[in-house]
């Protein structure tokens, strides 16, 4: 099975199973194989699956977070926010935590329109004063999603820049670059990646 096969491969880089166009059936299936970390991208489905599935489930929210789902997510407790795209958006979810939330800052390499993100010429500034201002958000790294391209060296170029910006933020207790997808998780982990977030790959089997 592909899951094994990657986990034995890679046995140093978290993988999170992007569950979001999978059953509950293939989730369990998948967990019982060991797999532990799942993320969702939407707020209601990663509440939904939280409750009604294994309690030994650690749930990621991945996807865009919109104000008015901030309350739910929070109720929900998910083990890390993965898509925080400013400093604004993590003041919002700051104010209205009582515990601390291991958070990613979502940094948009590729600087493609379609994609959320902060600038990485902001990243540095953005990461740091969110640590110094936002005392539930623990911010633990970032996260990135690498160029849509068929350009190789596009893809490669945009996986690189993150990783730059992760190892100028190690020192400042950033332990986390989150590269990688189904399609160019190989590619990400060979760029710095230490932690992937797979889904067709490991439940279109």
């Amino acid at each position: 099975m592909k899951y094994l096969e990657i986990k034995e491969k890679y046995p140093n880089t978290r993988i999170i199973a992007v569950s979001k166009y999978t059953t509950d059936d293939k989730i369990i299936a998948l967990h019982n194989l060991g797999q532990i970390e799942f993320g969702e991208n939407k707020v209601q489905d990663l509440t939904r699956k939280k409750l009604e599935l294994s309690n030994k489930i650690n749930w990621h929210f991945i996807g865009n977070l919109q104000k008015n789902k901030v309350n739910l997510l929070i109720k929900s407790q998910p083990i890390m926010w993965q898509s925080c795209v400013s400093y604004d958006m993590a003041k919002y979810v700051d104010t209205r935590l009582d515990y601390k939330l291991q958070t990613l800052l979502e940094i948009n390499v590729a600087n493609e329109d379609s994609k959320s993100g902060i600038t990485p010429e902001n990243a540095i500034d953005e990461y740091l004063k969110i640590k110094e201002n936002c005392k539930n958000i623990n911010l633990v790294g970032v996260m990135c999603i690498g160029a849509m391209s068929d350009n190789l060296h596009q893809i490669i170029k945009s996986f690189e820049l993150c990783y730059k910006i992760y190892q100028n933020l190690e020192k400042y207790d950033a332990k986390i670059c989150s590269m990688g997808m189904s399609s160019d998780y190989e590619i990400a982990i060979k760029s710095g990646s230490n932690m992937i977030r797979l889904g067709s790959i490991l439940f279109n089997e």
